[in-house]
């Protein structure tokens, strides 16, 4: 029971370790110290929605390696061979699943009208309040990706 316990322990730090930030405020390594476009409009729409979740074997590679522990358990004899095998299968699928699932996160599509009359649209996490008629700033990288922040 104990190392069923450490392996979820070890399993749930793993998929949280997976979330990758959609932020319009946390930054990347590689975003630090580069300059970035500035642009400033308004907000014209915001439309709630989530982003997917992370899709990495970690989800069902700790789900199956739980389900085999698990399953270990519970079969005796020859039994026991196929009880490891079919907790791992089930575990695989259950951690995939269960890692999409803790990785979504809710998000806003943010359509922004820009001083200089361009309108943009930007999908991001939904961690800063929007609404239609706030200024805001946007900021674009060298890569295309643009970030929504309040003014």
């Amino acid at each position: 029971m104990n190392t069923v316990l450490a392996a979820l322990a070890v399993s749930g730090l793993l998929m949280s370790g997976c979330a990758s930030s959609r932020s319009g405020t946390t930054f990347s390594r590689d975003e630090a110290l580069r300059a970035q476009r500035t642009y400033f409009g308004v907000i014209e729409t915001v439309k709630e929605g989530k982003i997917e979740g992370t899709k990495s074997p970690i989800g069902a590679i700790a789900g199956g390696v739980l389900g085999g522990v698990a399953g270990r358990t519970v079969g005796g004899g020859s039994g026991k061979d196929v009880a490891t095998v079919g907790g791992a299968l089930a575990g695989a699928a259950v951690g995939a699943i269960a890692e999409e699932a803790v990785t979504r996160q809710k998000a806003y599509s943010l359509t922004v009208k820009l001083d200089d009359g361009r309108i943009i649209t930007v999908v991001q996490s939904a961690d800063t309040a929007f609404v239609p008629g706030q200024r805001v700033r946007a900021l674009e990288t060298d890569a295309g990706r643009w970030r929504i922040q309040t003014e």
